[in-house]
């Protein structure tokens, strides 16, 4: 079936959610890049465990959790907290999004991104990157209250534009994500970034790239 919109997921596939600690690097030193992916796992590791919980905190207040004792564990002087915190909030896209994101409007597809983010980090996340003229919707979790891979947060874009799931092409980096939404019924799209294996998780992609520019060979 024809796709109608492509999705993309926020962290990790359109942005970069190491940048905020690489420009610290030099305060931070040698171990920046683990306590980078730290950060990052910590985080993710939160919302899932929130979501079985039934303990929801929205995206922004996970992050500064994770922070927290991502900073402890690394020993990183906690006066830093602020600077890193600000830094999230403006990471950097990575290089080839922008020139994607224009030829894939240009062909008129609905481009929307969906993401565990509040609807404020999110907005803010395009604007600081003068992205925001290029997307459709900006997705968040915060209006079901629970985290991907949960099947409400799938249904979201489905709702806005009365589509099918096989008229979706959704684009993530984590392989849970890609996952969650083919099992879902996406047509799921692995960018697969840093050579990884995938997740054993009753689901294969199709498609494997490793940048969002192959995407424009298969769309």
């Amino acid at each position: 079936m024809k796709t109608k919109s492509i999705i993309f997921d926020a962290y990790g596939t359109l942005f970069d959610v190491n940048s905020a600690a690489e420009k610290c690097k030099d305060k931070i030193g040698d171990k920046w890049e683990g306590f980078a992916n730290f950060w990052r796992t910590t985080q993710l590791e939160y919302t899932w465990l929130r979501s079985l919980m039934k303990r929801h905190k929205d995206f922004w207040q996970v992050t500064e959790d994770s922070l927290e004792k991502s900073m402890k564990v690394f020993g990183i002087d906690m006066g830093m907290k602020n600077d890193l915190l600000n830094l999230y909030k403006v990471l950097s896209p990575y290089p080839e999004v922008k020139n994607v994101l224009e030829n894939l409007k240009k062909k008129n597809f609905k481009l929307a991104i969906l993401s565990n983010g509040t609807p404020a980090l999110l907005e803010e996340l395009v604007k600081s990157n003068n992205l925001t003229n290029l997307f459709n919707d900006l997705f968040s979790i915060e209006s079901v209250k629970v985290y991907k891979p949960h099947s409400k947060v799938y249904d979201l874009p489905l709702k806005k534009y009365e589509i099918k799931p096989e008229e979706v092409t959704f684009l993530s980096a984590n392989t849970w994500d890609v996952s969650g939404a083919g099992n879902y019924g996406y047509n799921s799209v692995w960018v697969n970034r840093n050579n990884a294996v995938f997740d054993n998780l009753d689901f294969k992609p199709k498609n494997e790239i490793n940048n969002l520019t192959q995407l424009l060979e298969i769309i």
